[in-house]
């Protein structure tokens, strides 16, 4: 996949191969959207809680650490609630700009430790989410939430993890 572009500004995402898992939940998101991988172009910034609260203030200003932030190359989304978002166009080149993620790992960290699952297992629903923000999915009215979240929860399944919304009762 050459029209993926990581920038690891944290070194412990060295440590847990994030490209290797990134590229998995890119390839099977975009095959899951019927998108060639090779002709769509995503950038991810793997980085710490620091940087990605600078840029969810800049961005949504809110100066506070999240776990994923993206950025769509052009709007998609869905004008009426629960409907399926505009599917992405290639440009001239022939290539689909998607956009842009930034993952955070200390988030990602305490998240996953949380919820009792490997933080691999979490980065991949994360990227997942955020790449099915690229493609103007959202979560923001309770229709276009149940559309996003079913997706999540198949690409997800196809990769062999647990539906992450599944709630598990306590013993």
């Amino acid at each position: 996949m050459d029209n993926l572009d990581i920038v690891i500004e944290d070194d412990r995402w060295h440590a847990m191969d994030i490209e290797t898992f990134a590229k998995i939940a890119v390839q099977a998101t975009l095959a899951h959207q019927g998108l060639d991988p090779e002709q769509a172009e995503i950038s991810i910034l793997a980085c710490n809680d620091a940087r990605i609260a600078d840029l969810n203030a800049d961005f949504r200003g809110k100066p506070t650490p999240t776990n994923v932030l993206s950025w769509p190359s052009e709007e998609r989304a869905a004008q009426r609630a629960g409907d399926k978002p505009r599917d992405p166009k290639p440009g001239l080149d022939g290539m689909i700009e998607l956009g842009d993620i930034a993952i955070s790992y200390d988030t990602c960290k305490i998240e996953a430790k949380t919820v009792g699952k490997p933080i691999e297992e979490h980065v991949t629903h994360l990227i997942v989410h955020g790449l099915l923000h690229l493609f103007g999915y959202d979560h923001i009215r309770d229709p276009d939430a149940t559309l996003m979240e079913q997706l999540e929860v198949e690409i997800l399944g196809k990769l062999g993890h647990d539906d992450p919304y599944r709630e598990i009762p306590a013993f």
